[in-house]
């Protein structure tokens, strides 16, 4: 069987699908609203400013101002992941466009390449990032590696590659370079850093690849090989095939409630339920086990913290919060009233019978009845319905008035059109 890495530089040069390709506009779309909404928030203020005062360039960054290409992408993904609203892919828990589509961006700057140029190559590194996601398998990320950040960063190696034309052997040493750099751990959840992990990919994929464009030479196989990355960051080594019929990038997850994904599941079930708030005596929620120490929070006494929990955010919905709004997550919700008297009628367990991407609630009523409920994020979603949310999450993320030429900007041919968005205010 082919290893890991002779596949991935072999599924550098793939066509890639209609359907794949389109998905990624739609992501393309969804990651740059975050981002603009990333920028406009003050928390990373003064990273960027750093970062654009210690690197000089003509590679555009979110808000404003340029730097170099390298800069340019650490910048970017760390503040298309501070909202934490981007996509993911439950395969292998990762984050994808945050760590590919920042790398693929500065460098096709660089080489002046159309968007459909551009969205290719970022699909072709997304779908990598998926791979060597499942190749390192759960342990990897169950011991405390963000595969967002790891996995990520061969992913957007792959991407850069592909957009900068490398040849084999330089593929090949870009790579081995990553292997030198990917990195990124869980204990950062919950911190600046946790975002900053997203923009170290991207910024790895960057310096990895033109490094080996200009002749910097690596382990010729530093992932998969003896003593390399899979080898000694508990990568469990899966068998994973390039290309396949169904691209991975099909079953992305967009978010669609601005809070932890483990509880997107079950604020959809939610929305489905015909139970008025003085009506309901106990709500039982039932989810995959691995959430429960992940975003079941029972008392959260701050915004950040309602976002993960089950308790919290369910109550927000059954008593119509807008679990979508970001400004929703205050730490005076975290304290509403009316919130934890629902709240405390809650109850949530585990469930090994579930996956990762399924919640099933009970809702009992004062008169007896019940009403039981299901989601499962893997669900069936057209282009066009998936199209349609995304723009209404951009709008609420950004107004209608920036929403709407975005969304022109991500369904045409132009770069610099598209690169323009990102920077107005």
């Amino acid at each position: 069987m082919t290893g890991l890495t002779d596949q991935l530089i072999e599924f550098m040069g793939t066509s890639v699908p209609e359907d794949a390709a389109a998905m990624m506009r739609l992501s393309l779309f969804d990651w740059a609203a975050c981002g603009i909404a990333g920028a406009d928030e003050t928390e990373f203020d003064a990273f960027v400013g750093a970062q654009l005062a210690l690197h000089q360039g003509g590679h555009k960054v979110f808000g404003g101002g340029s730097t170099s290409a390298p800069t340019a992408a650490l910048v970017n993904g760390t503040i298309s992941h501070a909202l934490d609203y981007d996509d993911t892919h439950f395969a292998h828990i990762g984050h994808p466009s945050v760590a590919v589509l920042p790398a693929v961006l500065a460098l096709g700057e660089q080489v002046s390449c159309d968007l459909d140029a551009l969205t290719h190559a970022a699909t072709i590194g997304v779908e990598a990032s998926i791979a060597v996601g499942l190749w390192l398998g759960r342990d990897h990320y169950q011991v405390g590696y963000h595969q967002t950040a790891t996995a990520g960063a061969f992913g957007a190696t792959v991407a850069a590659s592909r957009l900068l034309g490398l040849d084999v052997m330089q593929t090949r040493h870009a790579l081995g370079l990553c292997a030198s750099m990917a990195s990124g751990i869980k204990a950062q959840f919950g911190t600046m850093a946790k975002p900053l992990n997203a923009g170290l990919a991207a910024r790895t994929g960057v310096e990895a690849t033109v490094w080996a464009q200009a002749g910097m030479t690596a382990a010729q196989d530093g992932l998969a090989g003896p003593l390399g990355f899979g080898a000694t960051h508990h990568g469990q080594g899966g068998n994973v095939d390039l290309p396949i019929d169904d691209w991975r990038i099909n079953s992305i997850s967009h978010k669609f409630h601005a809070c932890c994904h483990g509880l997107h599941a079950m604020l959809e079930a939610l929305r489905d339920t015909a139970a008025q708030p003085d009506q309901i005596k106990a709500v039982h929620i039932r989810t995959h086990p691995r959430w429960m120490s992940v975003c079941n929070i029972q008392t959260p006494n701050t915004g950040l913290a309602a976002k993960f929990s089950y308790g919290q955010t369910a109550a927000m919905a059954l008593l119509g919060h807008d679990t979508g709004a970001i400004g929703n997550f205050t730490d005076a919700m975290a304290q509403d009233a009316d919130v934890l008297a629902l709240r405390n009628r809650i109850n949530v367990s585990e469930d090994a019978r579930l996956s990762e991407t399924q919640s099933e609630l009970l809702i009992t009523l004062s008169d007896g009845s019940t009403e039981s409920l299901r989601h499962d994020l893997m669900s069936p979603m057209s282009l066009e319905t998936r199209a349609q949310k995304l723009r209404g999450k951009a709008a609420a993320l950004l107004g209608e008035g920036r929403a709407a030429p975005l969304w022109s900007a991500t369904q045409g041919h132009s770069l610099r059109v598209f690169l323009d968005q990102l920077v107005m205010s």
